[in-house]
């Protein structure tokens, strides 16, 4: 499946499993990502996100998000979303 970047983890909150991921591209819940880094590779489908605490649906370029992540991700592991086409 095609894959593009559309950004990567600047932190990393281990007890809560919440990905702080900064974007270059447009992030939707329900959208399937996939997270790859030197010790991180695997994929997921978005099920919540949030801004400065607040849920949201959608997330614009150039926003930082918290992510709740299935795996442990690390800062600099890239983030790329998964098409179908």
């Amino acid at each position: 499946m095609p894959e593009r970047l559309i950004g990567h983890i600047t932190h990393y909150f281990g007890k809560i499993s919440v990905g702080i991921v900064k974007l270059t591209d447009e992030l939707k819940v329900g959208d399937k990502i996939r997270i790859k880094g030197a010790h991180t590779d695997f994929t997921m489908t978005v099920k919540s996100m949030q801004i400065e605490h607040e849920n949201i649906d959608v997330a614009k370029p150039g926003d930082e998000i918290g992510l709740k992540v299935d795996q442990k991700v690390r800062e600099k592991d890239e983030v790329y979303l998964v098409t179908d086409s």
